[in-house]
């Protein structure tokens, strides 16, 4: 199994998802399984506006996947689950992934490289 390291980018994008003790609550939530919105928020006591802003976050970041489907009754729900993912982190993978970064703030949009 080749295992594939995320970008310095991808990882500073991934963690600062993470570092929300919410989204960390989300993901907490959802890696005991699949669930859609509107059950989610009430698990996790925050409202779906809100839930859906951290739920962006992670799916941006890679980290949960979601699907719209069609309930029985013909209502569109939206299930998120864990995307598949492995952070191990070391400070060999740290450094690797440092050697790739290409901006400095992940809130900023791509750039060069910073110099010092």
């Amino acid at each position: 199994m080749t295992v594939t390291r995320p970008s310095g980018d991808d990882l500073v994008e991934m963690l600062a998802a993470l570092a929300n003790p919410l989204r960390l609550r989300i993901v907490a939530t959802l890696a005991g399984g699949r669930d859609y919105v509107s059950h989610l928020a009430r698990e996790i006591g925050i409202s779906r506006p809100l839930l859906h802003m951290h739920l962006q976050r992670l799916e941006a970041a890679g980290l949960v996947v979601g699907t719209l489907e069609l309930s029985d009754d013909g209502k569109a729900m939206k299930y998120f689950e864990v995307a598949d993912f492995d952070l191990h982190l070391t400070a060999t993978s740290l450094a690797e992934a440092a050697a790739t970064l290409t901006r400095s703030d992940p809130a900023k949009g791509s750039g060069e490289k910073e110099k010092n």
